[in-house]
């Protein structure tokens, strides 16, 4: 029997990436499928075989959004999206770009703190939130110490 080097436990990773720059968190709205259009989301997707989880956030993020940015780490928690696709949420920093929705998106917004519930998410992407609130305290904290 040929080893694979992968096992039926060892679910898929998709990462997500709740991408911080000036105090501010970026959402993006989905645009398919059907199910979840129109709600938002930290954007990202699937890591390839071989692939680390922040090389994957970061080649997602150049990939939809047209930026260049660092994975700095993970999230606590982590959700079954559905039988062996583990979604897995990353702070990560804009590196370079402004971001533009090139791929399963139709709108971009920065959010700050105060304005993380006003946006109509999708659940695994809420349940996150309060790790990304935190996040943007942080930022904020150490942009009013400079």
């Amino acid at each position: 029997m040929e080893q694979t080097g992968e096992t039926p436990s060892e679910p898929r990773i998709v990462v997500g990436g709740a991408l911080v720059h000036g105090g501010r968190v970026l959402a993006a709205r989905r645009n398919a499928p059907a199910a979840v259009a129109g709600r938002w989301e930290f954007p990202g997707g699937k890591a390839e075989p071989g692939e680390t989880e922040p090389q994957a956030l970061e080649r997602e993020l150049l990939e939809e959004l047209g930026v260049r940015a660092r994975a700095l780490r993970r999230l606590p928690g982590a959700w079954t999206v559905r039988p062996g696709l583990e979604l897995r949420f990353w702070a990560a920093e804009l590196l370079d770009g402004e971001p533009r929705p090139l791929e399963d998106h139709d709108e971009l917004r920065w959010l700050g703190p105060a304005e993380l519930d006003g946006v109509d998410w999708i659940e695994h992407d809420r349940e996150v939130l309060p790790h990304v609130a935190e996040l943007l305290v942080a930022a904020g904290d150490a942009q009013a110490a400079r």
